[in-house]
């Protein structure tokens, strides 16, 4: 699989992610919820720092995920260049390609988005303030919207301790960039005997060893 198609599915799902964030943005008050079905809302959350709302504590932790993703994406750039320049498998090259494209897509929140929106408490965030924006550069928030609470109810009480308590099935809520990074590894997994295959040597290899 060449570069240039591995790009271009990281520009697709870059542009994917980036045009719903912006849109989220610049359309909802922080908090709103519009429910599609029972089991999916477009709800409107911004975290502070990694994927599915978690987050490092401190007042320097924030630089430091950010600072963290940055070099983090510079390995796996470079991951991805060299499994192209080596004919990597197929699968390997895509999940790469995924995880690079999510990873970038949060980097760009994390950035940047503090400086070209002003904040979305109680109002809809306005880009390119001319005042400034929310935060300094570095200290953005990342954009999520997904929520998936395909069951939210009580609890079986059978269940021992829980038993009885109202319980949420999926509850964290992500974005486009989440849905990339977490694809890339599971595609990793699933196909982990595709995407690194042993090498297996021939027959002529395996005389000439014997030979010697």
């Amino acid at each position: 699989m060449s570069l240039k198609k591995a790009s271009l599915i990281i520009i697709l799902i870059l542009l994917i992610d980036q045009i719903s964030k912006i849109y989220i943005k610049t359309n909802f008050v922080l908090g709103e919820e519009v429910k599609v079905a029972e089991w999916f809302s477009i709800l409107f959350v911004e975290n502070e720092g990694m994927a599915w709302g978690t987050k490092i504590p401190g007042q320097y932790g924030k630089l430091l995920l950010t600072l963290f993703r940055l070099v983090a994406i510079v390995g796996i750039g470079y991951w991805l260049w060299d499994s192209v320049r080596n004919n990597a498998s197929r699968v390997l090259i895509v999940a790469i390609s995924f995880i690079f494209a999510g990873a970038l897509g949060n980097i760009i929140d994390s950035v940047f988005y503090g400086m070209i929106f002003t904040d979305s408490y109680g109002r809809v965030a306005e880009f390119m303030p001319e005042g400034g924006g929310y935060a300094d550069l570095f200290y953005g928030k990342v954009v999520d919207m997904l929520y998936f609470p395909l069951y939210d109810g009580p609890l079986p009480s059978w269940i021992p301790i829980w038993g009885g308590d109202n319980f949420t099935f999926f509850e964290p809520v992500f974005n486009i960039a989440d849905t990339a990074i977490s694809t890339g590894v599971v595609l990793l997994i699933l196909f982990n005997k595709k995407a690194f295959p042993k090498n297996e040597e021939t027959p002529k290899e395996e005389a000439s060893k014997k030979d010697n």
